[in-house]
This record gives C-alpha cells, structure tokens and sequence, in this order.
C-alpha cells in the first residue's frame, strides 16, 4: 500500500503545479556550455581491426601479413586514416613493452620500403601512419589478462543453454551482411565492416555478454568470465588515460575489434574525449 501511495502522491504533486510561462523551466535542464562543448575535448579515431599477424584469439581472419598485395592494402588504409591528422597513436601493446615498440617503430621508419609485420596491423598500419604523420613515437596501452572463453565446455550450464548454443551455430544470423569471414572481401571491405556499429556491438555480445548465458545451477562461472574482459579493456582505458593529452591532440587507437567495441563505450560517456565517426576515413 506504500508503493501505491507514493504513486497517488506524485501525481497529485503534478496535477497542483502552478500555471504559467516559467512551468517549463522547472522541468528543462539549465544548458551547461562547458558541459557539451566537444570543441573542449580530445578528438578519437578508434579504429577497429582483425589481427594480421599471429593472435590467440578463438577466431582470427585469415591473412598473410607477408605478402606484398596484403601490404601494400594496408598501406592504402594508413593512407585514409592519415587524414584525421593524428598527432597521438595508441596501439594493442602492453606498457612494458614500450621500449620494444618504439625501437621498432624508428627502425621502420629509417627502412619504410621493408613493411614491418611487428604485431602485424602495429607494424602494417600504425607504424606507416605515425611515419606519414612524422609522430617520434607511438603508444602502448594494451593490457592482458587470463580470460577463458570456453567456460561452456567446463561445466554443466544450468542457465540457458538454447541461448547460447544457438548463438556458437551462427554467430553472424543477428548482423545480416556484416559477415567479415565471407571469401573474397577486400581488406578495406573487411575493416568497414568491422567499423559499423552492429558489429561492434556484437563483438561486445560474442566476447562477453553471451557467457552470462552459462553457469552452474548455483554459480555464475560464465558472467565472472565476462566480468574479466569488461575488466581488461576497462584497463586498457584507464591506461589511455595516464597519458597527458591536450585538447589540440587528435589521438588514433588501432586495437583488436572487440577492444574498439568496448572503448567506444567509455570514450561516449567521457567528459575529456570526442569520438569521431571512422567510416569518414574508410570511403
């Protein structure tokens, strides 16, 4: 009856609210200009890709970072993305090995005719990017964590096995023509799929929401897995974050796709970046 009362309560609090010019105002939020103001904040191309060279992933793309056809694509999309002008480039390598990649990055550039596959898209495309762009250095800021992706197969799922199942035996049925696995796609058609929202949303749904999906009678095993890759690119955003920026900066991140997914969140919501639209560089 409380719950009812309450109910009663406000609406009788709105049915007595005064008339006049100024009844808008009490329910319109005051317009904060610095609040919004995206000409404050630090424009981001966040750029999602396959892995073009080795990768632990449980699905990878097939590509052969070697050949000189794949190389010279690659090329041609550093080319697109050199137009945002990055002044900052942020790639898929842990802090640690900061050193290691920037050693890389200079060798590249002293020999840009031989194509580095270090990382493989690192190497292909960001290095090309920063040379073009004649950045001094690029910027690690992946971090790894143990993350087991077949939970399913280690226990007995007492949640919704239809659900998920029906999800493993065809992952692409809920995005209809964004498949990226199709023969024969170029690798610009490649990444402009991987770039569309849908996909990056179903990225987030095949590479940590679909878990929550499994677990013991009891137990949450799936969603505590989930839990771990939330919690890895919630770091990878908070290492993003350690580097001092200004708003004059314009920073690219190349990153696995489901990374791209996931930091597209955060960055949306942050008061400090403007995300820009990638398919303005992938016409």
């Amino acid at each position: 009856m409380k719950l009812c009362w309450l109910f009663f309560s406000l609406l009788l609090n709105v049915h007595v609210l005064p008339a006049g010019p100024n009844i808008l105002e009490r329910f319109t939020p005051k317009f904060d200009p610095m609040s919004v103001r995206d000409t404050a904040k630090i424009k981001v191309l966040n750029f999602a890709t396959f892995h073009m060279g080795s990768t632990s992933d449980a699905h990878s793309v097939e590509f052969d970072e070697a050949d000189k056809k794949n190389q010279e694509d690659a090329r041609q999309i550093a080319q697109m993305i050199v137009k945002f002008r990055p002044t900052v480039i942020c790639v898929e390598v842990t802090p640690q090995h900061q050193a290691e990649l920037n050693a890389e990055y200079r060798a590249f550039c002293t020999h840009p005719d031989h194509a580095s596959t270090y990382y493989g898209e690192v190497g292909l495309v960001a290095f090309e990017v920063g040379r073009l762009m004649n950045l001094d250095t690029l910027c690690a800021i992946d971090h790894k964590m143990a993350y087991n992706y077949n939970i399913n197969e280690d226990l007995i799922n007492a949640i919704d096995t239809a659900t998920y199942q029906s999800f493993q035996r065809d992952p692409f049925q809920s995005i209809p023509g964004l498949n990226i696995f199709e023969d024969g796609l170029p690798l610009k058609e490649k990444l402009r799929r991987m770039n569309h929202p849908k996909f990056l949303d179903f990225l987030i749904t095949a590479n940590a929401d679909i878990l929550t999906y499994v677990g013991t009678q009891n137990g949450f095993e799936g969603a505590d897995e989930a839990a771990k890759y939330y919690q890895r690119n919630l770091r990878i955003y908070s290492n993003l974050n350690r580097l001092a920026l200004t708003p004059e900066d314009r920073v690219f991140i190349l990153s696995g796709g489901s990374h791209t997914a996931f930091l597209n969140d955060f960055l949306r919501r942050s008061l400090k970046y403007a995300v820009v639209d990638t398919m303005d560089y992938l016409k």
